[in-house]
């Protein structure tokens, strides 16, 4: 693996990320799979998560790649062409296996060893679980710091680590385009194709905090697919 020093650099939103060859293709990847307001959301929260570990010592050393796949990755769950989405599985678990095996197909072998998989796994199987994300690795914090950044913004984020003014650059240059409103969509969608994946996560929260009972769910879905 490069050491981070070595790693090119670009900046976007006047926020300095890493620019990989990998990391271009990451973003090829989720632009294939998800929608538009999804993937401004991954690009966001790849943006917001640098702004917010790197003004956290604990986490400035960290495997920055690593990181930027994570968040780049982190909603392949929300494939909208079908291919990655399981039966069986939530949708954090679709999407770390879908970015595992776009490591195993994409990334240098010798570089991507079995730690630098787990930390980007981790990183996506347990981004909605604020308990646990928040005391794993620093690859898999960072992650979820963005994460969360764009669905609280700059107000609900602790000692000034993501300004507005930081905020307000990074949405100018990808909008939220209706975000919420997609993600309602996913949500139903995931109830009503495979309800057994929804009790224990944010999906099942989601509906609560909505109001939403399972045959609101079924017809809200029903009504989308058929106008």
């Amino acid at each position: 693996m490069a050491t981070d020093q070595a790693l090119p650099t670009r900046v976007v939103a006047g926020v300095t990320i890493p620019d990989t060859p990998l990391i271009t293709k990451a973003l090829a990847f989720a632009r294939k799979h998800l929608e538009d307001y999804g993937y401004n959301h991954i690009y966001r929260s790849f943006l917001f998560g640098f702004i917010i570990a790197d003004k956290i010592p604990e986490l400035k050393d960290r495997d920055r790649e690593a990181h930027a796949i994570a968040a780049i990755l982190h909603d392949l769950g929300w494939d909208h062409t079908g291919e990655l989405i399981s039966k069986d599985r939530r949708f954090e678990v679709d999407g770390a296996d879908a970015a595992r095996s776009f490591l195993r197909k994409e990334g240098v072998t010798e570089e991507w060893d079995k730690h630098r998989l787990q930390l980007v796994w981790d990183a996506i199987a347990l981004h909605t679980i604020g308990s646990i994300v928040f005391h794993k690795e620093a690859e898999v914090q960072a992650s979820s710091y963005g994460i969360w950044a764009d669905f609280q913004g700059p107000d609900r984020i602790a000692n000034n680590l993501l300004t507005w003014d930081e905020y307000n650059k990074v949405v100018a240059e990808f909008p939220r385009l209706e975000l919420m409103k997609g993600l309602k969509q996913v949500m139903c969608n995931i109830c009503l194709t495979k309800p057994e994946t929804t009790y224990d996560n944010t999906v099942a929260e989601r509906a609560n905090s909505l109001k939403i009972s399972w045959i609101a769910v079924t017809w809200i879905v029903f009504s989308l697919y058929t106008n």
